[in-house]
């Protein structure tokens, strides 16, 4: 009897990264944030909610894309720096699963018990270290990979703190700077919104890619490694030019392993798509001028001398992706808003979001009368 209740005992499958301990590590690292009293903290949370809703109708006057009128489908959430960086060790778990499933399926023999306790805790506490750093970097981040409360629609986050922090830093108004954040923000959850099919899109084309790196890999742990120092690398310094691609340290390091043409496809795709989602944020932040924050000019041009700083979803990905080698796919993807804007008005653009097969590719991204032909478009009055 008591064989056979043993021999039918399932184990749960080894944990490959600790997403429990990351969590823990980043909240026990996590800076502090500045001093401010708890009056303050409320009208500051009250201030961000409020211009998080204002901004939602400014992106659908840019736009025109429907999807951002009284748009409710993800939860916004004003966070302190700790709750952000648990957060993200959430999106990563999400991100990351289905090639992590994949590789304790097929390599079960090779990875027991005690050896991917022992990875998943070093790994874990990588990943806390990491996200504690990058909590005081990070403004505000559309995450629509993370679990949400309400719907699937993801998480608009505020980073109040940083925002805080910033705003006096570059001394510049702070309702302004608030509802700049948030136009930021809120155009990439208007993105989503537009394309619903957009999220489960991506997330089958990273898992599939992440999938063919880990098989390649010669040891998870040092895969893993290299993934979390590309992260530490391409993140580590709200200067942005300071990254890999221009220093040339990092330039292959996962990418190395891209042999496969399924890989390289998907790797191109991938670049297509995040190009697409910058360029088009950028291409909405340029037109917001002062009838929408009277000091934008000001914003602007003190926060491009500080430098941007990018979230860590968005890190991992550019690290993952080798977009770090590929910085000019930002502003190929703003130039190719503006060209079909141009030819073909926002309205034949906002033909993008309809399906996966309407998305560009990395060569029509470079070249936009191509997409634009593809798509059969005419040119605007």
């Amino acid at each position: 009897m008591e064989s056979n209740l043993s021999s039918t005992v399932r184990h749960p499958a080894p944990q490959l990264i600790n997403w429990d301990l990351a969590a823990a590590s980043a909240a026990k690292l996590t800076p502090a944030g500045p001093q401010v009293s708890a009056r303050e903290i409320e009208a500051v949370v009250a201030d961000l909610r409020a211009a998080a809703d204002a901004s939602i109708g400014y992106v659908h006057q840019i736009t025109g894309l429907d999807a951002a009128k009284d748009l409710g489908d993800s939860d916004l959430l004003i966070v302190d720096r700790a709750s952000w960086a648990k957060a993200n060790t959430q999106s990563f778990q999400a991100l990351m699963a289905p090639a992590l499933d994949h590789l304790a399926r097929t390599r079960k023999d090779q990875l027991t018990t005690a050896s991917a306790a022992l990875g998943g805790t070093v790994t874990g506490a990588q990943f806390g270290a990491i996200l504690a750093f990058l909590s005081s970097k990070v403004l505000g981040q559309y995450d629509p990979f993370g679990p949400a409360r309400n719907g699937t629609g993801g998480r608009l986050m505020l980073v109040a703190p940083n925002i805080l922090a910033i705003e006096r830093e570059l001394n510049v108004d702070p309702a302004d700077f608030r509802l700049w954040v948030c136009l930021h923000e809120q155009t990439h959850r208007v993105q989503f919104a537009a394309a619903p099919w957009l999220k489960d899109h991506m997330l089958a084309h990273i898992s599939e890619l992440t999938e063919g790196l880990l098989d390649k890999a010669d040891g998870l742990s040092e895969r893993l490694a290299k993934a979390a120092k590309g992260l530490t690398a391409s993140g580590g310094s709200s200067d942005a030019g300071t990254s890999p691609a221009r220093t040339g340290e990092h330039d292959n390091g996962i990418l190395s392993l891209l042999q496969d043409p399924q890989d390289k496809a998907r790797m191109s795709h991938l670049t297509a798509v995040m190009s697409l989602l910058e360029g088009h944020a950028n291409v909405v932040m340029d037109a917001v001028d002062a009838s929408i924050v009277p000091s934008v000019k000001t914003i602007r041009r003190r926060f491009n001398a500080r430098g941007k700083s990018r979230g860590p979803l968005e890190k991992f990905l550019r690290r993952l992706l080798g977009l770090d080698a590929k910085m000019r796919q930002y502003s190929d993807g703003a130039r190719f808003v503006r060209r079909v804007v141009d030819r073909v008005g926002m309205e034949g653009f906002n033909s993008v979001w309809a399906s996966a097969d309407h998305l560009p590719t990395e060569e029509e991204i470079h070249a936009p009368d191509k997409w634009i032909y593809r798509m059969g478009l005419r040119d605007s009055d």
